[in-house]
């Protein structure tokens, strides 16, 4: 049948459950754009205690925190990805793309 394809998502699990996944990664690209958990999270439309759990859950996981924050003050608070946030950044980033070539391989192998 034409415009059948195959999908799949693709996530990293920790002892937590999950550690990096799609939206967690949309979350550390918001926070290094905007700085700051908060800005980040409204930009998703999600809690900042939601994202801010998120961070916290990403961070024990990977034994190195992804995202170090500032205390708030006369300029306010921030956030931003560490050394280690970009690298798990670009490590599932690369995982994407292997999914990708994957799916649109195996969309190929369907009759039709």
């Amino acid at each position: 049948m034409k415009g059948l394809r195959v999908r799949g998502k693709i996530w990293i699990e920790g002892p937590e459950g999950t550690f990096l996944g799609y939206g967690r990664m949309v979350l550390l690209e918001r926070i290094r754009e905007y700085g700051s958990i908060s800005a980040a999270a409204r930009s998703m439309n999600m809690s900042y205690k939601h994202a801010w759990d998120l961070v916290e859950s990403m961070n024990r996981q990977a034994g190195k925190p992804l995202v170090e924050t500032t205390v708030g003050g006369k300029g306010g608070g921030g956030a931003r990805l560490t050394p280690e946030g970009e690298k798990w950044l670009a490590l599932f980033r690369k995982l994407l793309k292997h999914l990708e070539t994957f799916l649109e391989k195996e969309t190929g192998l369907l009759p039709g």
